[in-house]
């Protein structure tokens, strides 16, 4: 049986997939980044948005009514 190992190529792959995780783990942290700044940026303009047409409520086309006596709305037997 032939214990022997290429140590040095196994030291490789190893230095190789730390390098590909990090490499992964910076573009995930970048991504989010980018993503939550463009979710906030959009939120502010919204915010801003609905601030500035705050003013303008649209009215009712149905006025309101107001009932003259309880029994307008008797129960039916």
């Amino acid at each position: 049986m032939n214990l022997n190992f290429d140590w040095p190529g196994i030291v490789r792959t190893l230095l190789v997939q730390v390098l590909v995780l990090l490499a992964l783990t910076g573009a995930v942290v970048w991504y989010l980044n980018w993503s939550s700044d463009l979710a906030l940026e959009e939120f502010i303009r919204a915010d801003k948005s609905s601030v500035s047409s705050s003013n303008h409520q649209p009215q009712s086309q149905v006025p309101a009514q107001t009932v003259k006596s309880k029994s307008a709305c008797a129960p039916k037997a």
